[in-house]
């Protein structure tokens, strides 16, 4: 048989046996937004070759995020937030004054994203 014809056209996805889920919804906000933003410095996203095993795509968590503000459950102020300190790749912090109405936005964000990563089995 030849070489080209046993060679896989398609993507060889990572097994998800070994996948590790995230510890919180955070994490993998953290996590989604770094991808996001190789992706958009012209990284291609390989599944399976991070440093960890990781069992969804980045866009499964926004397809979560998505469906969270069309339910209305978050607003597009819980939006701003998310990105905001997402590409800033932490949390708002609680003792500088400026981040206090950020910071009540990120915990209902992260509290009601928390629960449909967890029924993905995206976190633990």
């Amino acid at each position: 048989m030849p070489a080209a014809a046993t060679r896989r056209s398609g993507p060889v996805l990572a097994d998800l046996s070994r996948a590790e889920p995230f510890a919180s919804a955070e994490e993998a906000w953290f996590w989604t937004m770094a991808a996001l933003a190789a992706r958009n410095a012209g990284a291609r996203i390989v599944s399976g070759q991070g440093l960890k095993v990781r069992p969804c795509e980045p866009d499964d968590v926004i397809r979560c995020l998505d469906r969270l503000y069309r339910q209305r459950r978050i607003e597009i102020a819980h939006l701003r937030v998310l990105r905001r300190f997402g590409d800033l790749q932490r949390a708002p912090d609680p003792h500088h004054p400026a981040d206090r109405t950020a910071l009540v936005l990120w915990r209902e964000a992260m509290s009601r994203l928390e629960w449909p990563l967890k029924m993905k089995g995206i976190v633990a």
